[in-house]
């Protein structure tokens, strides 16, 4: 049995608990718990809602990537996502395992296996495009915000060198998803076994990607809900005291969000969240306390959140595991009752 990668994934873990700890005992637990009571249930609520609002716009994404011929109904595609995030945020699993699931629901729904991984994986490319927009405003507005302040120079450059890197990246993952031909079967075959029925996933990844329209329409989505994700770091804020304009906060929620997709291997970007947080939100004249509240109170929400989805997802697949007992049961039973007759 190889341990290697999940004792990387535990140690990314354990690191990242520990720096979350030490940031939250180093700033103090009674102004960041006294900023999270003001918030509330309420607020907590309130920041549930507007966060399921959010993946509509993500559903929307997905579906229009699709050709119109083997789009699902928005709700499975909405509920898909919905599991994928809440694998990627309060489990130990990477985002690939988020990605998986979401792709296996969409099979049990009657998707084929080659569509719904290539959907998958190219959804993640126009969020990724969408990013990189994003991204290119936050750092737009934030060098206006910022770059009087010590640390301000640093900061601009680092997120403008992951701008740059970014384009060229993105450009590279389409190339090797439309022409690694081999190496995409092979994944395609490991992760969906059922890609192997019809459509091939490199013929299924090539139609997605053959329509460009269909990748500006789920890319824009994508942009849609990157912006939501600013908004409700600015409904977020305002909760807990503080007093920040909307542009700031969408444009402290683009650096956040690159940060969190620089820490990728860190399950769930435990401790990074955290401490961008808290060194972003002075940058935009907040306390630390109120960027460590923010993220305590996001957390909060994912839970809330990623709890039912990973009960719904744990459900689907028990279902289909009963069914599949029930199918090889029948069959064994008609078997011997032919040979029987037989006889």
């Amino acid at each position: 049995m190889k341990w290697g990668p999940k004792i990387g994934v535990a140690v990314a873990l354990a690191a990242g608990l520990v720096a979350a700890v030490y940031l939250v005992w180093s700033i103090g637990f009674d102004p960041i718990f006294a900023a999270i009571a003001r918030a509330g249930f309420g607020g907590l609520a309130l920041l549930c809602v507007f966060a399921l609002l959010v993946f509509v716009s993500l559903a929307f994404a997905w579906q229009f990537l699709l050709p119109p011929r083997e789009r699902r109904p928005l709700r499975e595609l909405y509920l898909a996502r919905l599991v994928r995030d809440s694998i990627a945020e309060i489990s130990p699993f990477s985002p690939v395992g988020g990605m998986v699931a979401a792709a296996r629901l969409l099979i049990l729904k009657g998707m084929p296996g080659a569509y719904a991984g290539a959907s998958v994986a190219g959804d993640a490319t126009t969020e990724a495009m969408a990013q990189v927009v994003f991204l290119a405003f936050g750092l737009g507005w934030g060098v206006s915000q910022f770059r009087h302040l010590s640390g301000g120079d640093v900061m601009t450059q680092a997120m403008l060198a992951v701008l740059l890197l970014a384009v060229p990246g993105i450009a590279l993952l389409i190339f090797l998803q439309k022409k690694g031909a081999a190496f995409a079967e092979r994944m395609a075959a490991r992760f969906f076994p059922q890609s192997g029925e019809g459509l091939s996933f490199h013929a299924a990844i090539e139609e997605m990607y053959d329509s460009k329209k269909r990748l500006a329409a789920s890319s824009a989505f994508h942009l849609l809900a990157w912006i939501g994700a600013g908004i409700g770091t600015w409904i977020a804020f305002r909760l807990v005291g503080g007093d920040i304009p909307l542009l700031n906060a969408i444009a402290l929620e683009a650096l956040l969000c690159t940060l969190r997709s620089i820490a990728a291997p860190v399950p769930a970007a435990i401790g990074v969240q955290e401490w961008g947080y808290a060194v972003l939100a002075p940058l935009f004249g907040l306390s630390p306390e109120m960027g460590v509240a923010v993220s305590l109170l996001k957390r909060a929400r994912e839970i809330v959140l990623g709890v039912p989805a990973l009960l719904y997802w744990q459900g689907v697949e028990g279902r289909a595991a009963f069914r599949g007992a029930s199918d090889e049961r029948r069959e064994l039973e008609r078997a011997a009752g032919d040979g029987v007759s037989h006889g």
